[in-house]
Protein backbone atom coordinates (compact mmCIF):
# COMPACT_ATOMS: atom_id res chain seq x y z
CA UNK A 1 0.00 0.00 0.00
CA UNK A 2 1.59 3.63 -0.88
CA UNK A 3 -0.13 7.21 0.48
CA UNK A 4 0.24 10.33 -1.52
CA UNK A 5 -1.70 13.63 -1.85
CA UNK A 6 -4.23 14.05 -3.78
CA UNK A 7 -3.55 15.36 -7.20
CA UNK A 8 -6.16 17.08 -9.29
CA UNK A 9 -6.79 14.05 -11.87
CA UNK A 10 -7.72 11.76 -8.05
CA UNK A 11 -10.93 13.86 -8.35
CA UNK A 12 -13.48 11.56 -10.02
CA UNK A 13 -12.05 8.50 -7.82
CA UNK A 14 -12.13 10.55 -4.44
CA UNK A 15 -15.57 12.01 -5.10
CA UNK A 16 -17.40 8.15 -5.86
CA UNK A 17 -15.36 7.12 -2.56
CA UNK A 18 -16.42 10.01 -0.72
CA UNK A 19 -19.88 9.39 -2.14
CA UNK A 20 -19.61 5.35 -1.37
CA UNK A 21 -19.69 6.60 2.67
CA UNK A 22 -22.01 9.31 2.46
CA UNK A 23 -19.21 11.99 2.72
CA UNK A 24 -19.71 14.39 0.44
CA UNK A 25 -20.96 17.07 3.00
CA UNK A 26 -19.80 16.76 6.60
CA UNK A 27 -21.60 18.68 9.00
CA UNK A 28 -19.41 19.63 12.16
CA UNK A 29 -18.96 22.34 14.78
CA UNK A 30 -22.45 23.85 13.32
CA UNK A 31 -20.64 24.17 9.44
CA UNK A 32 -21.31 22.38 6.44
CA UNK A 33 -18.22 21.45 4.67
CA UNK A 34 -17.68 19.97 1.54
CA UNK A 35 -14.45 17.32 1.50
CA UNK A 36 -13.64 17.29 -1.93
CA UNK A 37 -12.35 20.90 -1.72
CA UNK A 38 -9.94 20.43 0.80
CA UNK A 39 -6.46 18.88 0.56
CA UNK A 40 -6.86 14.69 1.11
CA UNK A 41 -4.20 11.90 1.65
CA UNK A 42 -4.45 8.39 -0.33
CA UNK A 43 -4.03 5.16 0.14
CA UNK A 44 -3.43 3.15 -2.88
CA UNK A 45 -2.86 -0.22 -4.30
CA UNK A 46 -1.39 -0.72 -7.59
CA UNK A 47 -3.97 1.85 -9.73
CA UNK A 48 -7.06 0.75 -7.03
CA UNK A 49 -7.93 3.49 -4.06
CA UNK A 50 -8.31 2.34 -0.66
CA UNK A 51 -9.22 5.18 1.10
CA UNK A 52 -9.14 8.50 1.63
CA UNK A 53 -8.52 11.31 4.50
CA UNK A 54 -9.14 15.26 3.85
CA UNK A 55 -7.82 17.58 6.51
CA UNK A 56 -8.05 21.28 6.84
CA UNK A 57 -4.60 22.93 8.32
CA UNK A 58 -5.47 26.31 10.54
CA UNK A 59 -2.57 27.74 12.23
CA UNK A 60 -1.40 25.49 14.71
CA UNK A 61 -4.43 23.29 13.89
CA UNK A 62 -4.54 20.38 11.51
CA UNK A 63 -8.45 18.84 11.45
CA UNK A 64 -8.86 15.33 9.70
CA UNK A 65 -12.46 16.63 8.68
CA UNK A 66 -12.89 12.60 6.94
CA UNK A 67 -11.18 9.52 7.08
CA UNK A 68 -12.95 6.77 5.11
CA UNK A 69 -11.63 3.17 4.10
CA UNK A 70 -13.37 0.66 1.82
CA UNK A 71 -12.50 -1.99 3.69
CA UNK A 72 -12.08 -1.87 7.07
CA UNK A 73 -8.78 -3.26 9.73
CA UNK A 74 -6.40 -3.43 7.03
CA UNK A 75 -4.46 -1.08 7.97
CA UNK A 76 -5.63 1.83 5.31
CA UNK A 77 -6.54 4.18 7.89
CA UNK A 78 -3.76 4.16 10.26
CA UNK A 79 -1.40 4.17 7.38
CA UNK A 80 -3.23 7.59 6.13
CA UNK A 81 -3.06 9.11 9.50
CA UNK A 82 0.48 8.16 9.77
CA UNK A 83 0.85 10.02 6.70
CA UNK A 84 -0.69 12.73 7.95
CA UNK A 85 1.37 13.69 10.90
CA UNK A 86 4.29 14.35 9.87
CA UNK A 87 2.84 17.04 7.08
CA UNK A 88 1.09 18.39 9.71
CA UNK A 89 4.10 18.60 11.74
CA UNK A 90 5.97 20.71 8.64
CA UNK A 91 2.92 22.84 8.39
CA UNK A 92 3.81 24.10 11.67
CA UNK A 93 1.06 22.23 13.55
CA UNK A 94 0.94 21.27 16.82
CA UNK A 95 -2.47 19.10 17.43
CA UNK A 96 -4.39 16.98 15.28
CA UNK A 97 -8.04 17.09 15.59
CA UNK A 98 -10.83 15.16 14.48
CA UNK A 99 -14.77 15.71 15.58
CA UNK A 100 -17.12 12.21 15.18
CA UNK A 101 -20.27 11.34 16.79
CA UNK A 102 -21.38 9.67 19.97
CA UNK A 103 -23.06 6.47 18.23
CA UNK A 104 -19.35 6.09 16.28
CA UNK A 105 -17.95 3.68 18.60
CA UNK A 106 -15.97 1.90 16.08
CA UNK A 107 -14.21 5.69 15.39
CA UNK A 108 -13.87 6.33 18.69
CA UNK A 109 -11.90 3.29 19.75
CA UNK A 110 -9.42 3.47 16.23
CA UNK A 111 -8.24 6.99 17.07
CA UNK A 112 -8.25 5.95 21.15
CA UNK A 113 -5.87 3.34 20.61
CA UNK A 114 -3.78 5.75 18.02
CA UNK A 115 -2.78 8.20 20.70
CA UNK A 116 -5.90 10.60 20.34
CA UNK A 117 -7.69 12.26 23.40
CA UNK A 118 -11.00 13.09 23.81
CA UNK A 119 -11.34 16.77 24.56
CA UNK A 120 -15.12 17.72 24.25
CA UNK A 121 -18.63 16.97 24.30
CA UNK A 122 -20.54 19.33 22.13
CA UNK A 123 -24.36 17.74 23.62
CA UNK A 124 -27.22 18.03 20.67
CA UNK A 125 -24.55 18.97 17.66
CA UNK A 126 -25.68 16.63 15.58
CA UNK A 127 -29.15 17.66 16.43
CA UNK A 128 -28.50 21.14 15.13
CA UNK A 129 -26.64 20.03 12.11
CA UNK A 130 -29.96 17.70 11.56
CA UNK A 131 -32.32 20.35 11.54
CA UNK A 132 -30.37 23.23 9.86
CA UNK A 133 -27.60 21.83 7.76
CA UNK A 134 -27.79 18.38 6.62
CA UNK A 135 -31.66 16.76 6.75
CA UNK A 136 -30.34 13.73 5.83
CA UNK A 137 -28.62 12.61 9.09
CA UNK A 138 -30.40 9.80 10.50
CA UNK A 139 -31.82 9.80 14.08
CA UNK A 140 -30.47 6.52 14.56
CA UNK A 141 -26.70 5.61 13.96
CA UNK A 142 -24.61 2.84 14.14
CA UNK A 143 -25.77 0.26 16.39
CA UNK A 144 -28.90 1.70 17.04
CA UNK A 145 -27.72 4.61 19.08
CA UNK A 146 -29.67 7.44 18.74
CA UNK A 147 -27.29 9.88 17.10
CA UNK A 148 -27.38 13.00 18.87
CA UNK A 149 -23.81 15.06 19.94
CA UNK A 150 -20.11 15.39 18.51
CA UNK A 151 -17.20 14.44 20.17
CA UNK A 152 -14.12 15.89 19.67
CA UNK A 153 -10.87 13.84 20.09
CA UNK A 154 -7.26 15.49 19.70
CA UNK A 155 -3.59 14.60 19.27
CA UNK A 156 -0.91 16.86 20.56
CA UNK A 157 2.02 17.04 18.10
CA UNK A 158 5.79 17.07 19.57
Amino acid sequence: MRVRQREDEDRVAVEALLARHNALRAARRGELMHPIGHAALLAEEGDRLLGVLTYVIDGPDCEVLTLHADEQRRGIGSALLAALRPLAARAGCIRLWVITTNDNVDALRFYQRRGYRLTALHPGAVDDSRARLKPEIPELGDHGIPLRDELELELELP
